[in-house]
């Protein structure tokens, strides 16, 4: 599967954004969609994820009450949808797709998209 994401720029703190991840190649719904960031300087982090049919959601601590997951397996879409986001927020965010779900590892994941950029100003 490849996925394209999208929809990062430039947002106060306080402000929101939505990104979005397209998948095109495969059955979207067999996938597990992992959200990934890597602020400049740090390791890759895992954001959270979402099951494949979006009946469950996993997120990290740093986000979690602030930012939801969803996806539309009609449209072959993932969101990501950022509120309230923070200076620290800023960061390469990344889709990623696996088969077997359950993980917060970026190496379990097979499919990358190329990375959309957020840039949170104060």
């Amino acid at each position: 599967v490849q996925l394209q994401a999208s929809g990062g720029g430039v947002v106060q703190a306080g402000g929101s954004l939505r990104l979005s991840c397209a998948a095109s190649g495969r059955t979207f719904s067999n996938y597990v969609v992992g959200w990934f960031r890597q602020a400049p300087g740090k390791e890759r982090e895992f954001v959270g994820a979402i099951s494949w049919r979006g009946g469950s959601t996993d997120y990290s601590d740093p986000v979690k009450g602030r930012f939801t997951i969803s996806r539309d397996n009609a449209k072959n879409t993932g969101y990501l949808q950022m509120n309230s986001l923070k200076v620290e927020d800023t960061a390469v965010y990344y889709c990623a797709a696996e088969l077997q779900g359950g993980t917060r590892r970026g190496s379990d994941y097979k499919y990358w998209g190329q990375g959309t950029l957020v840039t949170v100003s104060s």
